[in-house]
């Protein structure tokens, strides 16, 4: 899935400028929620992915949301260590993510993957 790609490709750079907010003594709790919720993302993403129903799978994709909208907050609050060049290019990618998910969660909802059996 393209939106997985995107989130993991993400945490390289998160960890990254977790560490630079961690530097800073202002800054230091945010780094850890940053690459927490950063980390939630792909997390999310993975486990809904081997979910066997659809609207189980959207709950769990539905997580992965929010924890890209969580990520995009953090990454506001250390935007005067990091700077706007590289938290905006962040949030760009987290913006599509987010996109992503909307447009995925709603088909996935009605999707029955493992047809449920009564059982014998």
């Amino acid at each position: 899935m393209r939106v997985y790609q995107l989130a993991k490709e993400l945490l390289e750079p998160a960890f990254a400028d977790a560490e630079v907010l961690r530097a800073h003594p202002i800054t230091t709790e945010i780094a850890r929620q940053l690459y927490t919720a950063v980390g939630s993302i792909t997390a999310n993403i993975r486990e809904g992915y081997y979910r066997s129903s659809g609207k189980d799978r959207a709950r769990i994709f539905e997580y992965a949301l929010g924890s890209a909208g969580e990520s995009e907050e953090w990454y506001d609050a250390g935007e005067p260590v990091l700077g706007s060049e590289r938290t905006e290019c962040r949030r760009k990618t987290l913006r599509e993510i987010q996109r992503m998910l909307k447009a995925i969660i709603p088909r996935e909802r009605d999707r029955v993957i493992r047809p449920h059996r009564p059982p014998v």
